[in-house]
């Protein structure tokens, strides 16, 4: 068989991948990673001997791995879904076996008292460091008599997590509402020809909606049938829940997470599992992080009760809405802030073409780190996906990239950046870093106004500078070893620092000048409609921070208070959370844990309050920007030099010190949120 996922000679082969070569493969690669650990568990505890050659040997099969996983992120399809979970649990087998591998554990320790530790470049200390700290995680000192059990857990919580993100894509993919023209008022025109399109391509009549975003999101804000908002809010916030099929529930999933993290932590000896996975984190405790979040809420929370009072007299006195509901909260939001800013969303969305954002995005980069960006060519799994290429000042290739920017049902929700192949040193010479980037927006329309690009919101153009931060971390890391190279070994609370820190150029009218083109008029984007925009900024700022702590504040209480065997429910703690820091408080029927995908399927279990911990990082980042120049080659040159380049070769604190020359603040971010002073004004 020519199995394309045992090509390693360069990019992945996407067009050639079936799902029979998954099971052939990653049994073959698992068999030669465990036969380089028999041989290198016997060899001398020393970098060459002993970490080199299973480093190589891993590195082939996460990378297979990677391809398989990220095609049944963004092509999803019963065969492919089949491959993946039958051979899952045989890689996460594997990963278990090596973490609880003794005889890799003392050789590792032996390197680090070893006389070659000190002689090691600090990268690959740092590494050896994280190796010695991630074997006790892995359940390396555990009896013998309980390494069986710890590593059935591991096995059943990838299961559940994948079940999980399955069960939510089911259910979104599973609703749909067809609807006349008469309840379409207030929708723009580009969202009603998809919907058009997409009932036509099922041979009915009007306009079908869904729950992916493109279709959802500005049916929330802009319908003015208040019925259709409230069919599309509940069906969001209640899939995969106990109100759908019963085969596509998450909540004995859910339960049985919690279940089985608890127990992993008190295996290894924490008292619960919000301990075990701060370990690898910039944060020092639970109570550190639940202080942290609450210290915001208490700074947000007098704006967001002016948002939601000013919010409610204007639905109350200008729409008619005497009692808000959560399904108008979008749509009146909406018509306030264009009330109030003589501007929309939509009006908006007409100046941010694709091509030209796309583009402008580029520049900033090139401007920032002195590279160029070229679009090439590679295999890719679908026909909206393209290909780029960094250059640097040489002209020499530095790493590359795949874009997929739009929503497709074969796709998981959201947005997000994954690498593909990581820098490290080969025998070669240096191996090129690629990324994917994964974004859910609207695609072009096709017809009748054919030939026009995807407009995207501000919002969506935001999202998009995130995930190639995230790229960035991964594409112009300069550290050679792979523990530590792009964004591995990059404490979970840090990661958001590069991504969140592309944002604030969203907001420069330096770079959206060059960024924008009406998509009728070629016109920029005039000056006065950009300041709008800047003095709605913080619109609703307060309501936003509040839910954010919330999500935050549940997922840390849920790992480190709650208690799965008894009485109460994971709804029961969201209620409480609720009320101690909610001003909007959703109808007790939505499920929105059940979907909470980033804690229960994403890799941020105990760790959702990373975003707002980065954003702290990523705000006093950017005032440097601020003092010298947004788009200073200075400042930009530093970050990459500092944050950048050196990925997980060092702490993320050290990092930080070594670009702001002083500990973190928490005041940028206060300053940009618009609540620097005590209360609003």
């Amino acid at each position: 068989m020519d199995n394309s996922l045992l090509d390693f000679s360069g990019l992945p082969r996407f067009a050639a991948i079936r799902p029979e070569h998954v099971a052939p493969a990653i049994e073959e690669l698992l068999a030669r990673a465990r036969a380089v650990r028999d041989q290198t568990n016997a060899a001398p505890a020393t970098w060459e001997a002993f970490v080199a050659p299973l480093e190589d040997a891993n590195e082939r099969l996460a990378r297979a791995w990677g391809q398989v996983g990220h095609l049944h992120a963004v092509m999803d399809s019963p065969p492919l879904r089949e491959a993946y979970n039958a051979s899952q649990p045989k890689v996460v087998q594997y990963w278990t076996e090596l973490g609880q591998d003794t005889q890799r554990f003392e050789k590792y320790k032996a390197l680090a008292a070893s006389a070659e530790y000190a002689r090691l470049a600090p990268a690959r200390r740092k590494q050896v460091d994280d190796a010695v700290r991630d074997f006790r995680l892995g359940g390396a000192e555990l009896p013998a008599a309980e390494k069986p059990r710890f590593a059935a857990i591991q096995d059943q919580l990838a299961a559940l997590s994948t079940r999980f993100s399955e069960n939510v894509l089911d259910a979104t993919n599973a609703f749909s509402l067809v609807v006349e023209e008469s309840r379409t008022r207030g929708i723009p025109a580009d969202v009603l020809a998809a919907a058009r399109e997409a009932a036509q391509k099922e041979k009915k009549e009007g306009f079908k909606f869904t729950l992916h975003m493109p279709s959802y999101w500005p049916a929330m804000q802009y319908a003015e049938d208040r019925a259709l908002r409230e069919a599309l809010y509940r069906a969001s916030t209640t899939r995969a829940s106990e109100f759908g099929k019963p085969e596509w529930d998450n909540t004995p999933l859910i339960a049985r997470t919690l279940e089985l993290r608890r127990e992993e932590a008190r295996m290894l000896g924490y008292g619960n599992f919000a301990e075990v996975s701060l370990v690898p984190k910039m944060a020092q405790s639970p109570a550190q992080v639940l202080e942290f979040l609450r210290d915001l809420a208490r700074r947000a929370r007098p704006f967001a009760e002016s948002d939601l009072k000013e919010l409610q007299t204007f639905s109350r006195e200008e729409l008619k809405i005497e009692n808000l509901e959560s399904w108008d909260i979008a749509f009146a939001s909406e018509k306030l802030r264009a009330a109030r800013y003589a501007f929309s969303d939509q009006a908006v969305k007409q100046y941010f073409p694709e091509p030209q954002v796309i583009e402008g995005m580029f520049r900033v980069v090139e401007d920032l780190y002195q590279v160029h960006i070229v679009e090439a060519r590679a295999e890719a799994w679908h026909a909206d996906v393209r290909f780029y290429e960094v250059r640097n000042a040489a002209n020499e290739a530095i790493g590359q990239f795949y874009v997929d920017l739009y929503a497709r049902e074969s796709k998981q929700g959201g947005a997000w950046m994954d690498g593909a192949i990581s820098r490290r040193r080969v025998a070669g010479g240096i191996q090129m870093p690629v990324a994917y980037l994964n974004c859910n927006f609207s695609r072009p329309p096709s017809s009748p106004a054919g030939g026009k690009p995807a407009l995207f919101t501000h919002d969506e153009v935001i999202t998009l500078f995130h995930e190639f931060g995230h790229g960035l971390h991964h594409l112009l890391t300069r550290a050679e070893d792979l523990g530590v190279s792009g964004i591995s070994g990059v404490e979970w609370d840090a990661v958001e620092l590069p991504s969140q820190f592309m944002e604030n150029f969203c907001w420069e009218w330096r770079v959206l000048e060059r960024m924008t083109r009406h998509v009728d008029t070629g016109a920029p984007l005039p000056r006065a409609l950009f300041d709008k925009m800047r003095a709605a900024k913080n619109f609703q700022s307060g309501l936003d921070m509040l839910r954010q702590i919330e999500f935050a504040l549940f997922d840390m209480r849920l790992h480190a208070e709650f208690d799965p065997a008894g009485p109460a429910t994971p709804l029961a703690l969201l209620d409480e959370v609720r009320r101690e820091v909610a001003v909007l408080v959703p109808p007790a029927w939505t499920r929105s844990p059940n979907s909470f995908s980033h804690i229960f399927a994403g890799g941020y279990a105990a760790g959702y309050y990373s975003y707002k911990w980065a954003e702290v990082l990523s705000a006093d980042a950017y005032s440097l920007f601020e003092e010298k120049g947004a788009l200073s080659a200075e400042a930009g040159a530093r970050f990459r030099d500092e944050i950048l380049a050196v990925g997980g070769s060092r702490p993320a604190a050290e990092s930080f010190r070594a670009f702001r020359g002083r500990d973190p603040s928490i005041e940028a971010l206060l300053r940009h949120s618009g609540m620097a002073q005590a209360s609003p004004g």
